[in-house]
């Protein structure tokens, strides 16, 4: 059985790096020192269930989330963002190299012409 503590750390770094913050600025929107944050974090704190709101609010997610369980971490978004980008540049870049060679090919046609 997992424990609170754990689920609570979980998810709130797994949320802090979908929204690509650090603990410092999660620690300022929610009015708290850096050090405190990481203490949840490493599950050697046990947030207030009005500190539990202000860092559900700060990470844009409902409160009873800090207690989900989730059996596979989503992706952050930025490494979803980084995924799709490197594959649309693949293609984009593919996509050149055979046009370059379709016209080099022609180019050559037509000077053997």
């Amino acid at each position: 059985m997992t424990s609170l503590k754990k689920l609570i750390a979980n998810n709130m770094k797994e949320q802090r790096r979908i929204l690509g913050i650090s603990q410092a600025v999660l620690a300022e929107r929610v009015d708290t020192s850096t050090h405190y944050i990481a203490m949840i974090e490493l599950e050697r704190k046990t947030p207030s269930l009005s500190m539990l709101e202000r860092i559900a609010e700060a990470l844009q997610i409902d409160p009873p989330e800090l207690f989900s369980m989730r059996p596979i971490p989503p992706k952050s978004l930025k490494e979803m963002q980084k995924t799709v980008l490197n594959d649309i540049e693949k293609a984009v870049n593919k996509v050149i190299h055979e046009h370059v060679k379709l016209v080099e090919d022609r180019m050559k046609d037509t000077a053997k012409k």
